[in-house]
């Protein structure tokens, strides 16, 4: 027979109870309620850098900002071959964290040239004057009106950095942002900078069927439909449109060079390395600073004895 199981002590109880309570907490930080706000604050002082986190069930949600621990190293010397869209940018951004008028920022064009990488040197210049920068996912841009309400008291001033942005038809972020940008009551305040970086220069897909709802006037002027107008509206609410260009082979040759010297070859290995950076960006299909900076990674790993 076994022994008959012995009645709980008040001490277990108590260790039950404060269990149940702990468990209880930890419930209720996590669901959304009338006093608390949908994006919860972050430990400001724990980076410089903070991505945008959310949690979803099917019958709440809540979001987060994630502080992140390693944040990229990147200044403005260190991106070649793109000196007047490095100069219009880190003077817009110069001017936002002095709290100036400043615009909102759309970084579009060829990919691997630098846009990214201009948004993280324009936080390394700036993160001792109290910039901030925070990374939305494009599915998460629906939220945006409680990110800029949670930072609109800091001292701070905070990029909104949604990269390699785009839109499909009718997708929800798309007019949150666009009632962000531009022109309503919960419009962004003028400590948050919205920056986004896109293949796309209007963020929507462009058919030939669009050029069907194109009009002509009777003085010959062409008018665009509404499919047009619409694709056209998004990215106008950006102030600034910074274009990024393939690079010439001159140029992707020149940012090979400039990645070689970083990893402390010097001018004799630069030479050797030509003819296989050429190769490499053939095999690529692409000449940019990110095939640049791979070939170099590659190039200096190697021995070279």
């Amino acid at each position: 027979m076994s022994a008959p199981s012995s009645s709980p002590t008040p001490a277990d109880m108590a260790r039950l109870l404060s269990r149940a309570e702990t468990l209880v907490a930890r419930l209720d930080a996590l669901i959304p309620s009338a006093d608390r706000p949908a994006v919860r604050a972050p430990d400001w002082a724990a980076s410089v850098a903070f991505r945008y986190r959310k949690r979803q069930s099917a019958a709440w949600a809540t979001g987060w900002l994630e502080p992140v621990r390693h944040v990229a190293h990147i200044g403005y010397d260190d991106l070649q071959e793109v000196d007047t869209q490095k100069a219009r940018f880190a003077r817009n951004l110069a001017q936002f964290v002095a709290g100036k008028p400043a615009n909102n920022v759309l970084l579009s064009g060829a990919r691997g040239t630098g846009k990214s990488s201009l948004v993280k040197a324009g936080l390394a210049a700036h993160a001792g004057q109290g910039l901030r920068l925070i990374e939305v996912d494009k599915a998460d841009l629906i939220d945006l009106p409680d990110l800029v309400e949670l930072v609109s008291e800091r001292p701070e001033r905070f990029i909104v950095f949604c990269d390699d942005l785009s839109f499909d038809e009718g997708e929800a972020g798309y007019k949150a942002l666009k009632s962000i940008l531009d022109g309503t009551v919960s419009a962004s305040g003028d400590n948050v900078l919205i920056v986004a970086t896109s293949n796309r220069r209007h963020l929507l897909p462009e058919y030939h069927a669009d050029n069907k709802t194109y009009t002509r006037g009777d003085d010959g002027e062409l008018h665009p439909g509404e499919a047009v107008e619409e694709k056209i509206s998004l990215s106008e609410r950006f102030g600034l449109w910074i274009s990024f260009y393939p690079f010439s082979q001159d140029e992707y040759l020149a940012v090979v060079a400039q990645w070689l010297r970083h990893f402390g070859l010097g001018d004799d290995a630069m030479a050797a390395a030509r003819p296989e950076a050429l190769v490499w960006a053939i095999e690529r299909g692409s000449r940019s600073g990110r095939v640049a900076y791979q070939f170099a990674r590659d190039f200096a790993g190697r021995d070279h004895d």
